[in-house]
């Protein structure tokens, strides 16, 4: 717990900086160049940009300790009611994406790796590759153009909210979702069948086997727990990539979520927005390991036991 609120903190310092090294005015890009030297000066008041930059800092920590987390400048409402808002959207979004990755991840895995010399499992490794190399959004326009233009199954972008019914909103969220999904179980695919294949050759599965135990339970209840250890190792630092990912497909399927956020507080140079929610991304990451940390108990019982 020392080390997750120390990566925290030291995280906030980093932001601080980082956006504080960038070039050019926000208070400038908030008015446009036609703005006063009058109405520049009291917007960089209000912002808080004509005090020294470490007595913003720490009244920022301060704030952020008490959960305030300031009024956006762009949208002139508290940052934490937007946040609010658009995680009702990048939250399920998410999760959805997780299901997904896990539940082909594994099962292509699991199938790759009992087909390892068949002609099935090579074209399923080509496609993974295939899916590796191929960027998140150029997935997400091809399902818009199949699955929305073509087959109008689902719509193309836009979110209705959870007021139109939960059916509605996960229609909406479904194809994005699979957009994030395919990348990540492409990359989880091969990890989990290279964990696999090293743990059935292992001389525990030979026992096993010898002992008269059937193939599918050796395979799904001895050498798949075992593999597992690795995979979630990948699955904690995938989250990264997933949730970076949001940003991008959000704005590709017009998704009010925290993505779309981030994009334009950083167009309008929204300074309090970016911060916070940067922070609060960078906090689901490391909280994500941390969790992946815990469940290294549960999957491997041996990391249980206290050293003699």
């Amino acid at each position: 717990m020392i080390g997750f609120i120390g990566t925290v903190l030291a995280s906030m310092v980093l932001i601080f900086i980082m956006l504080e090294v960038l070039p050019g005015d926000p208070a400038l890009v908030m008015l446009g160049p036609d703005a006063t030297p009058d109405t520049l000066a009291a917007l960089r008041t209000e912002m808080g940009l004509d005090r020294p930059v470490l007595t913003r800092f720490f009244e920022w920590i301060l704030d952020m300790l008490r959960g305030d987390f300031g009024i956006s400048y762009a949208y002139g409402v508290p940052v934490s009611e937007l946040i609010l808002d658009r995680l009702a959207v990048t939250l399920p979004l998410a999760m959805i994406a997780i299901v997904i990755t896990v539940v082909l991840a594994i099962g292509l895995g699991v199938f790759t790796a009992i087909n390892n010399h068949r002609l099935r499992g090579q074209i399923i490794m080509a496609l993974t590759q295939f899916g590796i190399a191929i960027p998140s959004f150029w997935f997400g326009l091809l399902l818009i153009l199949l699955f929305s233009i073509h087959l109008a199954w689902v719509p193309s972008g836009g979110f209705p909210g959870w007021d139109e019914g939960v059916g509605t909103a996960l229609e909406s969220l479904i194809l994005p979702a699979c957009a994030l999904a395919l990348v990540q179980a492409a990359i989880l695919t091969r990890v989990t069948r290279s964990a696999l294949l090293e743990v059935l050759h292992e001389d525990y599965i030979r026992t096993a086997r010898a002992k008269g135990l059937a193939r599918q339970g050796v395979l799904w209840r001895h050498a798949l727990q075992n593999a597992l250890v690795p995979v979630a190792t990948v699955m904690g630092l995938q989250f990264a990539s997933l949730v970076a990912g949001t940003i991008v497909i959000e704005n590709v399927f017009a998704l009010p979520g925290l993505g779309r956020l981030i994009f334009l507080a950083v167009e309008q140079r929204d300074l309090v927005v970016i911060r916070v929610i940067v922070v609060l991304l960078v906090g689901m990451v490391i909280l994500m390991n941390y969790l992946v940390d815990i469940a290294y108990l549960f999957i491997d019982p041996r990391l249980r036991r206290r050293p003699a």
